[in-house]
């Protein structure tokens, strides 16, 4: 599904992503119609502006997140501030993305993130992990010792890699296993800490 206000970047993005495996479902120019939209799609993957008419992008990403947990909500934005990229994987985003991003590189970007994998800059995801890290170090409250304490060895390993912005590709060539393994492993971690996505889970790491 595509959020934009712009109905020719709309059409630009949908001629970008279009390819075998993967269909726009349904589209949106302004936050109250992409709520509507979103909870009666459901889609897989969701690209979302941050500038709408009516709400933030945002906004809107805080109150869909929650409500559509199996939605990988990916920001797609002009802005590079590193800011709103940490803000939006507190609020649950599965990637940020800028629109200067080539064609090809927003269809991988699209089919990653479907995949589970983090659709985002490995500098910009590493820096967002690492303020989220530090904001958990600051409230204990948010730490939930006792939660990572329950992780098996492995799944804190895996937690780690997540929280440095590896995707689940990755971190099976690190530790020798498949990345179905990881998705399993990942699985795990999320209900174990409780988290609603990889980002909530990795603001929870503390590195020791």
């Amino acid at each position: 599904m595509l959020v934009d206000d712009h109905a020719f970047l709309r059409a630009a993005i949908r001629q970008a992503v279009a390819a075998p495996d993967v269909i726009v479902v349904a589209e949106a120019s302004t936050a109250e119609e992409a709520m509507a939209t979103a909870l009666a799609t459901r889609p897989d993957v969701l690209l979302l502006d941050i500038d709408l008419p009516g709400a933030s992008g945002l906004d809107l990403l805080a109150d869909l997140a929650p409500r559509l947990p199996e939605t990988r909500i990916v920001m797609l934005t002009v802005s590079t501030a590193q800011r709103d990229a940490t803000t939006a994987m507190r609020l649950g985003a599965a990637g940020y993305l800028t629109k200067d991003l080539d064609a090809d590189a927003l269809l991988r970007s699209v089919r990653a993130a479907a995949n589970g994998d983090l659709a985002m800059p490995r500098r910009m995801a590493a820096a967002a992990m690492r303020e989220l890290a530090e904001a958990a170090r600051r409230s204990p409250m948010d730490r939930r010792n006792g939660a990572i304490g329950s992780l098996t060895e492995r799944e804190e390993a895996i937690l780690r890699r997540l929280a440095e912005g590896l995707t689940d590709r990755e971190i099976g060539e690190a530790l020798s296993i498949s990345t179905r393994t990881v998705e399993t492993h990942v699985a795990n971690i999320l209900r174990k800490l409780d988290a609603r996505n990889r980002a909530e889970a990795a603001r929870h790491y503390v590195d020791r």
